[in-house]
């Protein structure tokens, strides 16, 4: 691009820059304090979305009896623990976990798992009048995770 004449305006070209800029700590302050807002509002609402522990534990438990109620082994195994994961083929969950009848999840007690901290949620199967009751015990590990039954 050529800055030697003829312009169609008899005033030399404007520099791309008209002066110095101009300081904006302001505007940095601002970022910053809207950035902390933000995170410290993600970290109070998350529980509120997720639901509490106990309310997690509880889902977790009621998700895994019904997939096997439903005869779906993949989400069943899928809720297991690696510990269990790797006990476990998808195909051999139903053999350990799967009682007749309708589950019925009741509410967690905490427990202990290997010096761990864990939940024992109590699932309740209905067959027909034969209730069979047995005990999930849930870990967290990336989440809720069913690791055990007694």
């Amino acid at each position: 691009m050529s800055t030697e004449g003829p312009f169609l305006y008899d005033d030399d070209p404007q520099p791309l820059h008209a002066g110095p800029g101009r300081p904006r700590r302001g505007l940095l302050l601002a970022l910053g304090a809207g950035t902390v807002a933000v995170a410290v509002g993600a970290v109070v609402l998350l529980p509120l979305l997720k639901g509490s522990a106990e309310e997690q534990v509880t889902e977790v438990a009621d998700v895994f009896t019904r997939a096997l109620a439903a005869d779906d082994p993949e989400t069943a195994w899928g809720l297991l623990c690696e510990d269990e994961q790797s006990r476990l083929r998808v195909d051999q969950v139903a053999g350990d976990y799967l009682r007749p009848g309708t589950p019925s999840v009741g509410d967690p007690a905490q427990g202990e798992l290997d010096g761990q901290r864990a939940e024992l949620v109590p699932v309740t199967w209905d067959d027909g009048g034969a209730d069979t009751t047995v005990q999930l015990t849930v870990i967290a590990e990336d989440g809720a995770k069913v690791c055990g039954i007694s």
